[in-house]
């Protein structure tokens, strides 16, 4: 939310801003909170990586978690900057993603192992040209939300085949996490206004940042549960510290 403050990056030309005030509570940061909230996504991410490497799951949830934290790190330098070369490195990065959840729901069962990794690697390339030249704006947001709803039907049907009620219990855990991380983005994208005359503003895209944090941890989780059940590695969750659930696998001696 602009508010005529001097930065050290500029005048701002991100086409889009959220409701905190910028350069509140520095000249080099121009959403404190926005930027910040990010932290989260990149530890839960760093846990996940670290968890899928050393189990040695297939690669395709290392560069997942990877992916999780080059978006955070680009949502940063966006909020830090609001330019529109750092809005890129946070848009274009979260189409990247959406084509990776797809990757990895539909190709168990894609028979041309090389077909659907080369389409989506050429269509987020193009994406990212267009995107970075027409910069869309209400276009990127319904592109994004189809790409979401295209990965539900698969999912659903991995919730309803998963029979571990601990895991089951991981897959509600994401759902809750999106709704709550949702209400918070639209009330902060349409009840600025509103936000804006109150004595404290609750952050409520920082909020998101902090529950799509957990959001993508726990389907990341999800979905490893759900591959090496495919895989027979006998799977089960396990609890981090008694508290943050994650996979642990039994691979068979042959492999």
């Amino acid at each position: 939310m602009a508010d005529g403050i001097s930065s050290f990056w500029g005048p701002v030309t991100s086409t889009t801003e959220c409701c905190e005030k910028n350069y509140a509570h520095s000249s080099y940061i121009a959403e404190f909170f926005n930027t910040v909230s990010n932290i989260p996504t990149i530890l839960l991410a760093l846990i996940g990586l670290v968890n899928a490497l050393r189990q040695r799951f297939e690669k395709r949830f290392s560069v997942l978690h990877i992916s999780n934290m080059i978006l955070a790190i680009g949502s940063m330098l966006y909020h830090a900057t609001l330019q529109h070369e750092q809005q890129q490195s946070d848009e274009t990065p979260m189409i990247w993603e959406m084509l990776l959840y797809m990757y990895i729901l539909y190709s168990p069962d894609w028979h041309y192992r090389t077909t659907m990794p080369t389409f989506l690697f050429l269509y987020g390339g193009v994406f990212a040209i267009f995107h970075s030249v027409l910069r869309f704006d209400i276009g990127f947001k319904v592109h994004y939300v189809i790409l979401c709803l295209l990965c539900t039907p698969r999912l659903y049907k991995y919730y309803i085949y998963t029979n571990d009620t601990a895991a089951k219990r991981i897959a509600k855990l994401y759902v809750a996490t999106l709704v709550l991380g949702t209400l918070c983005w639209l009330c902060d994208h349409f009840l600025c206004k509103e936000i804006s005359r109150w004595s404290i503003n609750p952050q409520g895209h920082a909020l998101w940042h902090a529950f799509t944090g957990f959001n993508s941890y726990f389907i990341n989780t999800f979905l490893m549960f759900c591959r090496a059940q495919q895989l027979g590695w006998s799977p089960r969750v396990a609890h981090f510290m008694g508290v943050l659930p994650y996979v642990k696998i039994e691979k068979p001696k042959s492999q």
